[in-house]
């Protein structure tokens, strides 16, 4: 089941929460919606499910017009952040209540029921927790249980608002894997929404990051991390070190420091912010001759795989952060207060009109 969206716009009194936006979604893909708070992520998902109506646009299944079909019409799957489970239920009776609920000449017969459940039950990993209430299931457990009632009805399509947004950091991260290898086996179109980035680029295949009722940019995780198309998704997808500059002729200026960018030939001493990611900041002891920052070590946080290190830059002050594996860390043997050189690797500029 492929979806289209096209041009959906979307206000709530004075406030616009979604502004023309357009979005493909191909069959059996696993999509991300991502972006902060109020960029519209949450919206467009239940305009797709019918759980909102648009102010303008078309959602399409399959290519059909499915605008104004209801929920029950568009045979979607939902699943909540909080779970929303009937506590007064089993977690079979959970399962199976959307079936049990279903017009009397497509329900399934009572075995038909029980087989349905049971195979689910094995397939989220809870067969064993069949006659147990949502009271006595942990966090995790319950997320499966509302996963396997949703699948339980044969959704076209599966939608997933904040899925693991109540759990704990270490649940969370076991959850999303397991969600990405039962995607694996079920092949349904998903479609998930979430603001944890590390969560987007570990279990999408696509990544539609948004921002203000707009969509940044579309791509494979790869694609947004490595090629983000403007600052605010540079910025948004993880850490990164900020350096106003001056662009002319093909060459930036961060203070003391001069850099080609050949990209930017045409610019002419125009304003511009260049980025560059902590793991793409190469420290040396010896200024080597090359093309480098001077900075003076500030903090040192060593504990993990990977060692960061708080700089003060020499000639502006700016602080920056650059990272290290652990084996680098140990060959260099800084302390707080040495001087060392930074050689940015993998910068991108953006000039003028993303000026900030």
């Amino acid at each position: 089941m492929s979806i289209e969206v096209r041009r959906i716009s979307k206000t709530f009194g004075d406030f616009t929460a979604l502004k023309g936006v357009s979005l493909q979604v191909g069959t059996g893909e696993l999509v991300a919606l991502l972006g902060p708070s109020g960029s519209g992520k949450t919206t467009l998902l239940r305009i797709i499910a019918g759980l909102e109506v648009p102010n303008s646009g078309t959602i399409l299944f399959d290519g059909e017009d499915a605008t104004d079909q209801s929920v029950r019409a568009r045979q979607v799957g939902f699943v909540f952040q909080h779970y929303a489970l009937f506590r007064h239920m089993t977690v079979f009776e959970n399962i199976a209540f959307g079936l049990r609920v279903r017009q009397r000449h497509i329900r399934p017969s009572k075995g038909e029921i029980r087989d349905k459940v049971s195979a689910l039950l094995k397939l989220v990993q809870l067969d064993w927790l069949a006659d147990r209430y949502p009271s006595q299931l942990s966090g995790g457990q319950r997320q499966r249980v509302a996963l396997a009632r949703a699948l339980a009805v044969e959704p076209r399509v599966l939608l997933l608002d904040e899925p693991f947004g109540s759990l704990d950091a270490k649940v969370r991260q076991e959850l999303r894997r397991w969600l990405r290898r039962l995607h694996d086996e079920i092949h349904v179109t998903s479609v998930f929404v979430t603001h944890d980035q590390e969560e987007a680029l570990e279990v999408a295949d696509c990544v539609v990051v948004m921002n203000e009722g707009q969509v940044e940019q579309v791509g494979t995780p790869e694609e947004v991390y490595d090629h983000p198309a403007n600052p605010f998704v540079y910025n948004f997808l993880g850490g990164v070190n900020l350096f106003h500059a001056r662009v002319h002729q093909g060459r930036v200026r961060l203070g003391a420091l001069e850099i080609e960018a050949p990209e930017h030939a045409e610019a002419q001493d125009a304003p511009a912010v260049a980025y560059v990611r902590p793991h793409d900041m190469e420290i040396e002891r010896d200024h080597n001759g090359a093309e480098a920052i001077e900075a003076i070590v500030l903090h040192i946080y060593a504990v993990g795989p990977v060692v960061r290190l708080e700089l003060k830059r020499c000639d502006t002050g700016d602080l920056i952060e650059a990272e290290l594996s652990k084996e680098r860390y140990q060959e260099l043997k800084v302390q707080a207060g040495d001087l060392v050189f930074v050689r940015l690797r993998h910068l991108r500029v953006f000039v003028s009109e993303y000026s900030i």
